[in-house]
């Protein structure tokens, strides 16, 4: 399918072990069946940059930073991100499907950090202007859950050795933010089988997609 018009750009987004990577890899498959134009990337990365400073940020050797060095790293990440990844896959009419997007810094910085969402909110305004995700898909799960998954993928990074009560503050901010904005966010079930939750992830689109008129 040739691109017509803007692209469109979806964010999978959810904490350590919820099934994020998963379903954007089966979506992004799904998606070039289709014969879509489609660009898959993540945050903090994206970018030769960007890889750099999600590898510092990730490191547990570098250890505890200040919170607001974290959420300034991740923003200078993203703005490197969207110049040269996602703005022009968009004008270019493809679709970009990006693992986690500033509604992780509400979640993770905002909210696990306590630096507050009026903050995140001044830095994502001032980068972004009106620029959001069309549509965000949120896989939530209990963090007990999601820390056990995450354990099987081998050593923690220094985001994943935060305690529990992190994550608890992140899952909320999460859902809080898909309560105040229905119709851009769609909650899925992480903590259910994958064939259930593809199937959530499947109706989800759809119903989005049929209400844009797609």
């Amino acid at each position: 399918m040739k691109p017509s018009g803007r692209g469109r750009f979806i964010t999978f987004e959810g904490i350590e072990g919820a099934g994020k990577s998963t379903q954007l890899e089966r979506m992004h498959r799904r998606l070039r069946d289709e014969d879509r134009q489609v660009v898959l990337t993540r945050e903090p990365g994206g970018t030769p940059l960007g890889e750099r400073l999600r590898g510092l940020l990730l490191d547990p050797e570098v250890g505890a930073m200040a919170a607001e060095t974290e959420l300034l790293l991740i923003f200078a990440a993203r703005a490197e991100h969207l110049r040269e990844v996602i703005e022009p896959a968009l004008a270019q009419g493809a679709w970009v499907l990006c693992d986690r997007f500033t509604d992780a810094s509400f979640a993770y910085q905002g909210a696990g950090r306590g630096l507050g969402a009026e903050r995140v909110a001044v830095l994502e305004n001032w980068l972004q202007g009106d620029f959001r995700p069309d549509l965000v898909l949120l896989l939530d799960v209990p963090p007990k859950v999601g820390l056990e998954r995450a354990l099987t993928r081998g050593k923690r990074d220094r985001i994943e050795s935060e305690d529990i009560a992190f994550f608890e503050r992140a899952r909320s901010a999460y859902l809080q933010r898909a309560r105040a904005d229905v119709g851009r966010y769609r909650v899925i079930d992480g903590g259910a089988d994958l064939e259930t939750v593809a199937a959530q992830v499947d109706q989800a689109w759809e119903s989005w997609w049929r209400g844009i008129g797609g």
